[in-house]
């Protein structure tokens, strides 16, 4: 077995200690007490950080999700205390409340596809809920639902958990704020895509708790990184959907120009230049297709 994956160091930022870093952001503590949340260009795909980053991703994420923020702010209060930032992280990062994070990853879905996919295969549901017979990779469904996650550890891969499940990790109460709030921002967020000709298919949120008992919206919001986009004009169940994220690294790790064996647990080799170029093209994209601004 391979061992764990290290992370590079994170950059030292003037006035700002560093806390913790995931496989695409780094955290530091102010002396406010609030949080700057640097986000890299560091990709993940099944598990592992990628050596070959992609040039631009973290200021498109960070873009990206203050944007949709700005447009869920009617449902749910975020994290975000201000934008003005060191200039070595300019662009890329924000400054954000400190939190008590709930350690539920909370995923709304439309459409059926990946790990849903996966779990209605082999047991006619997702998380516990019955879905109709004969549903393919990319169908609609009858209504969107929420399927939690449990969060993994670095290196490990978030496991989808009963709503039971998250009621008994964090009370009835706070179980059924973290699902209605997850499907009222999923079905706000599918709405405007919709308008623009974006498939939103699912999403993962993150909520925390503000010392009020509050319940926030937090981390990074509606970005490809923890969304599937698909071009609505080419949607086209039982098939794997175009889309507006890193399917394109997902789709050349598994071929066999890489030479990678995912079954191996050694480490993804570099990306090509070609998949490091139409990565990139595809965020732009989808910024661009979301929010009518040029990059």
């Amino acid at each position: 077995m391979a061992a764990p994956q290290q992370l590079p160091p994170a950059p030292v930022i003037e006035g700002a200690t560093h806390v913790h870093s995931g496989k695409v952001r780094d955290l530091y503590r102010l002396a406010s007490g609030d949080l700057l949340m640097v986000a890299s260009d560091r990709i993940s795909a099944y598990d592992f950080v990628l050596e070959t980053p992609i040039p631009d991703k973290g200021e498109i994420l960070t873009r990206m999700s203050l944007w949709w923020f700005d447009r869920l702010a009617d449902l749910v209060p975020n994290h975000i205390v201000s934008a003005a930032v060191p200039a070595e992280v300019r662009g890329r990062a924000v400054v954000c409340r400190a939190l008590e994070m709930f350690p539920v990853e909370c995923v709304a879905r439309g459409y059926l596809t990946g790990s849903g996919l996966l779990d209605y295969h082999e047991t006619g549901e997702v998380c516990g809920i019955p879905l109709p017979d004969g549903l393919l990779d990319g169908s609609r469904l009858p209504a969107p639902i929420f399927t939690p996650a449990a969060k993994a550890a670095f290196g490990d891969h978030d496991e989808n958990i009963s709503f039971e499940t998250v009621v008994a990790t964090v009370g009835a109460g706070p179980a059924g704020t973290l699902r209605d709030l997850t499907l009222a921002v999923y079905g706000r967020a599918e709405e405007v895509a919709r308008a623009r000709g974006i498939i939103l298919a699912d999403t993962k949120l993150e909520f925390g708790l503000a010392p009020d008992g509050t319940v926030v919206l937090a981390d990074e919001v509606l970005t490809p990184d923890s969304s599937r986009f698909w071009p609505a004009d080419q949607w086209q169940p039982g098939r794997s959907q175009p889309s507006f994220d890193k399917q394109v690294v997902r789709n050349w790790l598994t071929s066999a120009e890489s030479g990678w064996d995912r079954a191996s647990g050694e480490p993804p080799p570099p990306l090509p230049d070609h998949v490091v170029e139409l990565t990139r093209a595809r965020y732009v994209e989808a910024y661009e297709r979301l929010t009518g601004k040029t990059w």
